[in-house]
């Protein structure tokens, strides 16, 4: 997701952050043929409710959830991966969100709170939004623009340490935090910035133009915000509702309990059809034992599942091999793409760099990493969630998965380099010593001198993002925020400002790059924009070859027997809570 440094962190233990896919149903493994849902732009009747009804649903009912963890975040300032994600939208409704096709996965971005997904002017840099009538509080109080301008000026507050960053930046630019402070002084954001000239109107006014805005806008940073109800860092354990459900109880890392809010109107939302009657999230609840628990289906936990969880990989074989088990299984895109990035700053001949393409063994890592329910053969820099993506495979690794080691032998002739020196660093946990063993034989096999170096896993992103590691090759993974490669390209190959911390993890300083992203930013339409990225992702990885795609991410897991209408949201990865209803 324009997940930055904490999606990748994630992904080194277990691939639990945003995703996306074709079709609700299983996908298989091997190379990518999912249908890509259309992410396109809704229009103002799509953004009208009720929400499409879910064939066979029922009304009523407790929907148990199972969580290893908990929430480190209810307040939608915050929130930011995909356990929070996946839970937001029971109580936080946002300016658009997306609308997901329970027949078909299709899913397109409506207007949620807002008539429709926004209005451009002046060239993208001026966005308006128009609220709904009959938006309440749980507490029966109208939603207006002030409670939505409010919510946005709560993100420049010190307590605020995580969450995107997009409208802050977008509004005040990268010193956002010098600029604006937060509410709390009896500051207002101005109306030359951020306007609401009446109760149903907010208008933001971005420095630069932004094509992809009416995106930014379904992360939960736009949930409005009661003034009266904000206690600062407190609001995180008791967040005012303004979805079909509000907060019955919540012991942090022990349960959160939801039930109806009364106030919530379906005629006004078009993206929620909240069946049952009430939610009880279990939290603390550990691997293995969670998947087996949801696998046996006794007592309530027939009503189970875990939203943005993956199933044990031990049991593996039997939820993919048993009939009783596979009716009940989702297997879909995540957003992410594992990569193996270079050091372009140590690695400075490209044929090297293309050397080690050919010979990575994308077959053996998919089996070493789980086998293809955990993830497709990926050959493209962009995931298969991303609006507009279509095949790519330069190096020819769906032809050769195990690798064309004689190709790279004879680049690295080419090259005048046939036994080049690589460091080879890798978190230090099993899954990731055997993936990294894996490719260290592999490149060796082609004439490379691999040498291995473990890092503790809590601080291996620190340590590959400083630019003077002294590191040649190492992996890493990115996803996108939204469906459009605004938020993969320009975070991981923009060249104009490396310095330690920066998701460029290759380095990468490619003149041609840098001046096309500054270019393709300014672009006012967001479907050409978006064959615009696709066209620079397939440049950089063609010409410049400093991340290796290997992998694109997959959820799995199984939910209980006593579900329906279990739906997948492609763009935060996670089980869409929205179409779900206990079965009668």
């Amino acid at each position: 997701m324009a997940a930055v440094a904490a999606v990748g962190a994630l992904s080194l233990t277990a691939s639990a952050c945003s995703s996306g896919g074709g079709n609700t149903g299983p996908s298989t493994g091997g190379a990518s043929k999912a249908p890509v849902p259309n992410y396109g732009l809704g229009t103002a009747a799509d953004s009208t409710g009720p929400a499409p009804a879910v064939a066979g649903a029922t009304k009523g009912g407790t929907v148990q959830d199972l969580d290893q963890a908990g929430f480190d975040y209810l307040d939608p300032a915050q929130q930011y991966v995909s356990d929070q994600l996946s839970v937001s939208p029971l109580y936080a409704r946002t300016l658009t969100g997306y609308k997901i096709d329970p027949k078909t996965g299709k899913t397109i971005l409506v207007g949620d709170m807002a008539t429709d997904t926004g209005k451009m002017s002046d060239g993208g840099k001026t966005w308006t939004f128009t609220l709904k009538d009959g938006l309440k509080f749980q507490d029966g109080s109208t939603i207006t623009s002030k409670d939505v301008k409010y919510s946005i000026e709560r993100l420049f507050s010190s307590f605020v340490t995580q969450g995107p960053v997009y409208l802050q930046s977008w509004l005040y630019g990268t010193n956002f935090k010098d600029a604006y402070k937060g509410p709390y002084d009896g500051k207002e954001i101005p109306d030359s910035i951020l306007a609401t000239p009446d109760d149903k109107t907010v208008v933001f006014h971005f420095q630069t133009p932004h094509a992809d805005a009416p995106y930014a806008m379904a992360m939960p940073v736009t949930a409005p915000v009661e003034k009266s109800k904000d206690d600062k860092a407190g609001y995180n354990n008791h967040p005012v509702s303004s979805g079909p459900y509000e907060i019955a109880s919540y012991k942090p890392g022990k349960s959160l309990v939801f039930k109806r809010n009364p106030y919530w109107d379906p005629k006004t939302d078009p993206i929620r059809n909240a069946y049952p009657d009430s939610w009880n999230f279990q939290l603390g609840i550990q691997q293995p034992g969670l998947t087996q628990r949801i696998m046996a289906g006794s007592g309530t936990d027939k009503d189970a599942l875990d939203l943005s969880g993956v199933a044990d990989t031990s049991q593996m074989a039997k939820l993919t091999t048993d009939a009783e088990y596979k009716a009940r299984t989702v297997n879909q895109y995540q957003p992410y793409v594992e990569t193996l990035d270079i050091n372009t700053k140590r690695i400075t001949d490209p044929k090297v760099r293309q050397a080690i393409a050919y010979a990575f063994p994308m077959s053996q890592v998919q089996q070493a990493m789980g086998g293809s329910p955990q993830g497709d053969l990926g050959t493209t820099l962009l995931s298969p969630t991303i609006s507009g993506w279509k095949k790519y495979d330069p190096f020819g690794k769906l032809t050769q998965p195990t690798g064309n080691v004689e190709k790279a032998k004879e680049l690295l002739k080419e090259a005048g380099q046939p036994h080049p020196k690589l460091v080879f660093p890798y978190a230090n946990v099993p899954k990731w010593s055997t993936v990294s063993l894996t490719i260290a034989n592999a490149l060796e096999k082609a004439g490379f001198q691999v040498v291995r170096k473990p890092i503790d896993a809590t601080s291996y992103y620190t340590v590959v993002g400083k630019v003077n590691n002294q590191f040649d090759i190492y992996r890493t993974g990115w996803g996108a925020d939204w469906p459009n490669a605004s938020t993969v390209v320009p975070p991981t190959m923009d060249g104009t400002n490396l310095t330690d911390g920066t998701n460029n993890y290759s380095f990468l300083n490619d003149s041609h790059i840098n001046s096309e992203i500054t270019r393709i930013k300014n672009i006012a339409d967001v479907k050409t924009q978006t064959a615009e990225w696709e066209k620079l992702s397939e440049y950089s990885l063609s010409k410049d070859t400093a991340q290796v795609p290997f992998l694109f991410d997959k959820y799995f897991n199984i939910y209980g027997s006593g579900l329906g209408g279990v739906t997948y949201n492609s763009v935060i990865g996670a089980v869409n809570a929205n179409t779900v209803y206990v079965k009668q």
